[in-house]
């Protein structure tokens, strides 16, 4: 007999220029969640770490923790340490940022793409969008001594000459996953009201829930105030509630682009939530976030001991003061990561975690900026790759194991076997696919 109730995997809610894709339902069908989709998500942060704080004592399951790893203490079953892995370009910030997923400085001659654009290939055709760039910092411009400065602006490219810009404002990035607009009247009318697209799809939402188990009910709750709590956030970042109390001395500061949060921490964290939101959704597989440019002069005012600038503080000349401030910042990317983590590892997939079900590369395409130095990379593997991965310990391959190689390792995870990545790479990463 034919149950009419059940609904297809691909199933949305839908209303006026909206539509948003279901997480995992009973209602869906058993055939329809036999298996969750593996996603692929490189978390990029700028200008390298301390070395003597990031590297971590030991080998295996029984290492170490490093001061600027700490964050990460409580998943440490969830993500992997790699060591003595090269960036195989020499050069400063900028170069060393293009080549984080491509292997290849961009003024390297010949033709390239970076690895989540491989991936998109391979699996991006069943999503919305083949894959999704966010970031939190402005495309800059000007030069260095080995090129432009915007290409450190992104770690994503489509072809040596189509670089994919990260989108950095979270309302647009907010739109540009769930509203699905087929003329310009009804944007226009969408961006004047601002209706919330929970709101535009709730006649979908409840009819949806009169044929839902008790635990798709909870499921859909639950997303629901996910969604919900985005959206609040973003209103409440762009448009700051009235205070109650005013300085009588007027402040000096540069007013931020409009659309763009005033607060750096709680930005990089919408962001995060936007990304694992479109997870949920299956509005992509394939993602990259920008933790700031490549050439970060980020300040952060909201860290204690922190005075001057990331790209600075980078230049430390081996000054304990601005080493000590480099040690804050990078224990503070990672603790990032753990947040990312964490929401991920709450989410059911039906067989699993979110969590289970992906692959993070997390990391930086240079250790240390003093010197740019090429030379064993801050680089952390989490998530259990749909069961491809074994997490839980630190990997140290063979000294001047090229960054290519975990390249290959990665597109060979997901099913592109190929001998090189962009023409370099020498082999694969030994230990790291289960």
């Amino acid at each position: 007999m034919k149950k009419s109730w059940k609904i297809d995997r691909r199933h949305f809610l839908k209303g006026c220029g909206v539509a948003l894709a279901l997480p995992m339902l009973e209602i869906m069908g058993a055939e329809n969640k036999s298996k969750a989709p593996v996603r692929f998500l490189s978390m990029f942060h700028p200008n390298g770490v301390t070395p003597g704080k990031w590297n971590v004592e030991g080998t295996g399951a029984d290492y170490k923790f490093s001061e600027i790893l700490s964050p990460l203490k409580s998943l440490k079953n969830d993500f992997t340490v790699l060591s003595n892995i090269d960036n195989t370009y020499s050069g400063d910030h900028v170069a060393m940022t293009s080549s984080f997923l491509t292997g290849k400085a961009v003024n390297q001659k010949g033709e390239f793409k970076s690895i989540d654009q491989h991936i998109a290939d391979k699996i991006g055709q069943n999503t919305f969008l083949p894959s999704l760039e966010l970031g939190t910092e402005p495309p800059r411009q000007g030069k260095t001594g080995v090129g432009p400065i915007s290409w450190a602006n992104t770690v994503s490219w489509r072809s040596s000459s189509q670089r994919l810009s990260p989108e950095i404002n979270p309302r647009v990035a907010f739109d540009r996953m769930f509203r699905h607009i087929s003329n310009p009247k009804e944007a226009q009318l969408l961006s004047t009201k601002r209706r919330s697209v929970l709101d535009l799809a709730m006649n979908d939402l409840k009819d949806l829930q009169k044929r839902a188990s008790k635990q798709d009910k909870e499921k859909l709750n639950e997303y629901y105030s996910s969604v919900r709590a985005v959206e609040k956030s973003i209103d409440k970042s762009l448009n700051p509630p009235q205070k109650d109390w005013q300085s009588p001395m007027k402040p000096e500061f540069i007013r931020p682009a409009a659309g763009i949060p005033r607060n750096r921490d709680e930005h990089l964290k919408l962001m995060i939530d936007l990304m694992v939101l479109s997870f949920w959704t299956d509005t992509t597989r394939v993602g990259t976030l920008m933790t700031a440019h490549g050439f970060s002069r980020q300040n952060f005012p909201f860290l204690d001991g922190v005075k001057n600038d990331h790209h600075g503080m980078s230049h430390h000349k081996k000054k304990k003061e601005l080493m000590d401030e480099y040690t804050i910042v990078s224990a503070w990317y990672t603790s990032q990561l753990a947040y990312l983590m964490e929401r991920m590892k709450t989410i059911d997939d039906g067989n699993g975690s979110m969590l289970d079900n992906s692959v993070i590369f997390y990391g930086c395409g240079m250790k240390d900026g003093n010197g740019h130095n090429k030379s064993d990379l801050p680089l952390l593997l989490a998530g259990h790759g749909g069961g491809k991965l074994k997490p839980g310990t630190h990997l140290a391959s063979p000294k001047k194991t090229p960054l290519p190689n975990l390249h290959l390792t990665l597109l060979e995870l997901f099913g592109i076997d190929t001998p090189t990545i962009n023409g370099v790479g020498t082999g694969k990463i030994n230990g790291l696919l289960a």
